[in-house]
């Protein structure tokens, strides 16, 4: 197969090479809506926020959303070059998983079932996402809970313009990976829809490395199918409707922890979310009210048939949440230079979990139910906008959250900015953040009723810069993020008691610096570098203790980008990605001891080439990754990709 497709690969870039321009964009002029919740360009706000582009998305070929993601500046995804099915950890500037929000269509989305609360990236299929705005730094004014070190808004695809179109994708490639979508959407008036299904299967590989000995191995495979629908209504000139439904469905084999295979342990996660987004006019000012429903159930059995790796001769798992968000705000310009948004926001969150396995020593059964696993949260706020003539922009706004567990707190942001002859942009940011303890920490056999949420105050500051022709754009940007009240995992060495407790207190900071350079006609270059570095205190024994304490996430990273529009017809790019050094640690099912290790830096190098026909509504596009065939760890005790690639055809009408 890694003949097969060098040899497409060469056929491709063998093609006419007549150059012709290829559109670009203002960085500073394009418009986002995280940031503030209505449009605004970037050039009018102090945030950070980097945009995945849908052309991005298409060029991205094989990958899923967690491989796109971890190919951006500060944004790590531990297991994205793992075995498909297995689990995507989130580190956005160095923070903890739980640590970065997740929301979709501008939706808050949790997982209630889960230890930490956050939501699986999984369950969202890259062919059903048009945009990805990423906002870094605390946005808990706006966000609520969560978004310490950012939020991550996937923007869906939808209704476009006036006429029906359609779309289409089919790809092939190593481990008999294979993918399909297809979408339709349609706008007619006031009425538009639009219904998109997506599919990914991949016979996997082993999860798990093997130092046992063993010849017994297997691959792990895994399987998703997603669904989305979505309609557009304009039941009035000034009332827009938009109701939707999402459904995904995870099937996968698992092994049972670093170094140990196991042939018969498997999961499936099914999700769904509905609800309604609505939109509506009052003068100059809009009011918005959004309304989700999101639900998951994860099952895990283990019935030791064909291996026994586990403690258990049988074991199964049931996790199921439900949580309902609802936001009501209105953005309203209080004059030419000034905004106002406004709103309430209520969460509401629920979890039914059950666990049961037999060993030797018998049978064992834990069942937590919605009754004694629920809470409730409703959060005021407001934030305004200024924006000047003469370039000074300044953003203000205050949260405060009622907690039905711990009662109350409090969140600030203070964002100036100022823009320069409309070329640079200097910026700062004061923002604190929060996280409440998830349905797990606080009423589950290790629980604590008593824990506080976890608080964060976060600054940072730097320039951006845009040359003229846009042929040079830069940024960087300083950060430093103080987390205090870490939920904490304690064991009682005297009474064998354990207990999620407050205790930690973390200080993280560093650098991110960012480049795109085009020094010919239709060529683009883009590179980055990250910096970051961390520190936790805790006590121990009646002692302060300080380590450095971020595992599985480099403290320097940096890629290298280069895009040629060779023709009309063919785009050719290609990415060399470095990962530096990783401090981790795992369980040693032998010795009953945490192993503390080192994991070497490495770099992958990959290569993109799509073809275009019929006027570019056809596409062939070849994705080769990891070329060099490089060995490398992303968790202890786990297998990775090592050279993959994959074919497809892409169809838009």
């Amino acid at each position: 197969m890694k003949k097969i497709f060098f040899v497409l690969a060469a056929a491709i870039m063998s093609s006419q090479l007549q150059a012709q321009d290829s559109s670009r964009v203002s960085q500073l002029n394009e418009v986002v809506v995280t940031a503030t919740k209505f449009p605004v360009k970037t050039s009018l706000t102090g945030k950070v926020v980097s945009i995945i582009t849908r052309q991005q998305l298409e060029q991205s070929g094989g990958k899923d959303l967690s491989q796109v993601l971890t190919e951006q500046t500060g944004l790590f995804i531990n297991g994205a070059n793992s075995n498909p099915g297995k689990d995507k950890s989130v580190y956005l500037r160095g923070a903890r998983v739980d640590h970065t929000l997740i929301t979709i269509d501008g939706v808050p989305v949790y997982d209630p079932s889960g230890i930490g609360g956050n939501f699986d990236i999984r369950n969202l299929s890259l062919e059903n996402i048009e945009r990805i705005e990423i906002l870094k730094g605390s946005q808990s004014t706006l966000y609520g809970s969560d978004a310490i070190a950012g939020v991550i808004n996937i923007i869906t695809r939808k209704t476009t313009g006036s006429k029906s179109n359609a779309s289409a994708l089919f790809s092939y490639g190593s481990n008999r990976s294979a993918k399909a979508q297809a979408g339709i959407y349609k706008q007619n008036g006031g009425f538009g829809y639009s219904v998109n299904y997506s599919h990914f299967s991949s016979r996997g590989i082993n999860e798990a490395e093997n130092n046992s000995g063993s010849t017994v191995t297997d691959r792990d495979g895994y399987k998703q199918n997603s669904l989305e629908t979505r309609l557009s209504i304009a039941a009035s000139p000034s009332l827009l409707l938009q109701p939707y439904f999402r459904y995904s469905k995870l099937n996968g084999d698992l092994d049972q922890g670093a170094f140990t295979d196991e042939l018969d342990y498997t999961y499936q996660q099914k999700s769904w979310q509905a609800g309604m987004k609505s939109e509506w006019k009052l003068g100059k000012s809009q009011l918005h009210l959004l309304y989700n429903l999101n639900s998951i159930n994860r099952n895990y059995i283990d019935d030791s048939t064909k291996s026994r790796n586990s403690f258990s001769i049988f074991s199964e798992g049931n996790y199921k949440g439900t949580e309902q968000f609802a936001d009501i705000y209105i953005t309203s310009p209080l004059s030419k230079t000034i905004k106002l948004t406004a709103g309430t926001d209520f969460r509401s969150s629920k979890s039914d979990q059950s666990y049961m396995s037999v060993s030797s020593f018998g049978p064992y059964e834990s069942v937590y139910s919605k009754d004694s696993l629920n809470q409730h949260q409703i959060g005021v706020y407001a934030a305004g906008v200024l924006n000047l003539p003469s370039g000074f922009n300044l953003e203000l706004g205050s949260r405060i959250n009622f907690h039905s567990s711990y009662g109350n707190n409090m969140v600030y942001n203070i964002n100036p900015s100022y823009l320069i002859k409309e070329r640079v942009k200097l910026f700062a940011n004061i923002s604190s953040g929060y996280r409440t303890p998830s349905l797990y920490q606080l009423f589950s056999e290790y629980g604590n009723s008593k824990l506080k949420p976890e608080v964060a105050i976060s600054y940072e500051g730097g320039v951006q810069y845009l040359g003229n022709n846009d042929k040079f754009q830069a940024r960087f940007t300083y950060f430093n993020r103080k987390v205090k009240d870490l939920i904490f995992f304690y064991f009682n060495n005297s009474t064998f008691q354990s207990l999620y407790i407050n205790q930690d207190k973390q200080e993280d900071h560093g650098i991110e610096m960012e480049l795109g350079i085009s020094p010919f006609k239709n060529t683009n270059i883009k590179a980055f570098y990250t910096f970051v570095t961390g520190e936790i205190s805790t006590n121990q024994n009646g002692k302060d203790t300080s380590y450095n304490n971020l595992l599985r996430r480099p403290k320097h990273s940096a890629a290298l980008n280069i895009e040629q529009r060779v023709s009309s017809r063919l785009l050719v790019s290609t990415q060399i990605q470095y990962t530096g050094e990783r401090k981790d640690a795992y369980f040693d099912s032998n010795t009953f001891q945490t192993i503390y290790v080192s994991l070497s830096p490495y770099t992958l190098w990959d290569i993109y080439g799509e073809y275009a026909l019929a006027g570019n509504h056809l596409k062939l596009f070849i994705s080769l990754r990891n070329i060099t065939n490089a060995r490398f760890t992303e968790v202890s005790g786990f297998n990775t990709l090592r050279f993959n690639g994959y074919g497809g055809i892409r169809l838009s009408l």
